[in-house]
């Protein structure tokens, strides 16, 4: 087999755009690296990986610890295909891109790794919908990963590789995406708080204005990350209790602890959720004591203007028979009744508003 040390200048020239590339390239292909112990991460293009894995399967071998990631944008219409040519990936990875199921799981396939992780979008803005699914496939020679939209936490690990400070095998690699995922929703966590904050000091300070619908979408945001983000703890528990025979102790218990990092961040979120929830029923406190007192200022002018309304109607029939046409102090008399009238009103509604 032909490493990729040893391939042509002309197939190991680096593309000029290949780092700036962010759509990939005529396979679909974002970045990919050759990795290894004790070598620096080596940039190549889907050519030079299609050669290099030509060469695994053909029964070559590679520097002990050497191993290719391949990361793709699955939007383009060639990425699917070139993984089906040249990657030699199981069959449940193509059936996990289909499956409409996207919750974070990491499952075996004979002597392959399946996982489903999701992640931020890397314009994360706090919305519920910011949040797309990255595919992963993890062999001991490969690791593919495939996203349709720009993820953070793909992005970060990315630029750890290009400095120089790669994991040594796949699966630790894996366990490093898993971590930085971890870092991101710990970041994401962070704002939500400083967001919560804010309503709860606005709230204090009585200016509600629509802080009610912010938390509304705060809280959405924060199911929808725990409810797909969760790893699932059944597939998880099968692999960790039988991994494959080529994953070592260390990368298996790499991939255990970058799992806790992800339930000490989802513990987090759910706490945030109860304060969400508590905010909400004190904003909905605050809004219902307000709409009582109006409602209460309403029935009061309502009940002190009742009495001059009886009277007048009564008065301003035109029928024979009205009291006090003819006194010159009718209108006076009608007056006083109208005042007694409304300050006894007036009186019995106050008593039972201070009753109450």
């Amino acid at each position: 087999m032909q490493s990729v040390d040893h391939l042509p200048p002309s197939a190991t020239a680096q593309p000029a755009s290949a780092s700036l590339n962010y759509g990939g390239d005529a396979a679909g292909l974002i970045c990919g690296y050759l990795l290894g112990a004790d070598a620096a991460p080596q940039e190549i293009d889907s050519a030079q990986a299609a050669q290099w894995l030509a060469g695994q399967q053909a029964g070559g071998t590679a520097p002990q610890g050497q191993f290719l990631w391949l990361h793709f944008n699955l939007s383009h219409a060639q990425a699917v295909r070139w993984m089906q040519r040249h990657a030699d990936l199981p069959e449940a990875f193509f059936d996990a891109l289909k499956d409409r199921s996207v919750s974070t799981r990491i499952e075996r396939d004979d002597d392959t790794l399946i996982a489903v992780l999701n992640d931020a979008h890397f314009d994360f803005a706090f919305e519920p919908s910011d949040i797309a699914t990255l595919w992963t496939s993890v062999a001991p020679h490969l690791m593919v990963t495939g996203r349709t939209r720009a993820l953070r936490s793909v992005d970060a690990l990315r630029t750890t590789v290009r400095s120089g400070n790669a994991p040594c095998s796949s699966v630790a690699l894996l366990a490093e995406l898993m971590r930085t995922q971890a870092s991101g929703l710990v970041d994401i966590v962070r704002g939500v708080t400083q967001r919560i904050d804010d309503v709860e000091d606005a709230l204090l300070a009585g200016r509600l204005d629509h802080k009610r619908a912010r938390l509304g979408v705060l809280r959405r945001l924060l199911v929808r990350l725990q409810r797909l983000l969760a790893p699932e703890p059944a597939a998880l528990f099968r692999l960790l209790q039988h991994p494959p025979a080529w994953m070592g102790t260390d990368d298996a218990q790499e991939l255990r602890d970058s799992t806790e990092e992800f339930s000490v961040v989802l513990r987090d979120m759910q706490g945030l959720q109860e304060r969400i929830k508590l905010l909400q029923e004190e904003i909905a406190a605050s809004v219902q004591e307000a709409n009582s007192r109006s409602l209460f200022v309403l029935t009061v002018v309502t009940v002190l203007a009742l009495p001059i309304n009886i009277l007048a109607g009564l008065f301003g029939m035109n029928v024979g028979g009205v009291p006090l046409a003819d006194n010159g102090h009718g209108f006076w008399i009608i007056v006083a009744v109208v005042a007694a009238f409304t300050a006894v009103a007036g009186w019995l509604t106050l008593r039972d508003a201070r009753d109450r």
